[in-house]
């Protein structure tokens, strides 16, 4: 479980669940036949947005703000994120206008709306 807050001992959960967005994107997961996850990520699951899937890899911890819902593989989804290093973070992905979720591999990807 990871806590944000380690004085009130939030959980990111529960924290993501007022959070509010850095960005708004549609998201595919891909199937797990395609490479995707085994399973569903949960609510407070975050993973590297890398900026492209060529090396050299430029990514970026980013969380998807699911509520009390998860996210299925092969699952598309317009998802509000939110980035911990926002001043890094946001304007370079902006810029990009899309990123890729990385697992140890690439599992899904964001276009970005808003």
């Amino acid at each position: 479980v990871a806590v944000i807050c380690h004085e009130c001992r939030m959980e990111r959960s529960e924290f993501l669940k007022t959070a509010s967005p850095h960005l708004v994107v549609d998201v595919i997961m891909y199937a797990t036949a395609a490479g995707g996850r085994r399973g569903p990520a949960p609510p407070g699951w975050g993973c590297p947005c890398m900026t492209s899937q060529l090396e050299p890899f430029v990514g970026y911890d980013g969380w998807p703000l699911l509520g009390d819902t998860t996210l299925l593989p092969g699952e598309q989804r317009r998802l509000g994120f939110y980035f911990p290093s926002f001043e890094d973070a946001v304007p370079i992905l902006r810029s990009a206008g899309r990123f890729y979720l990385w697992e140890g591999k690439f599992i899904g990807a964001a276009k970005i709306v808003r």
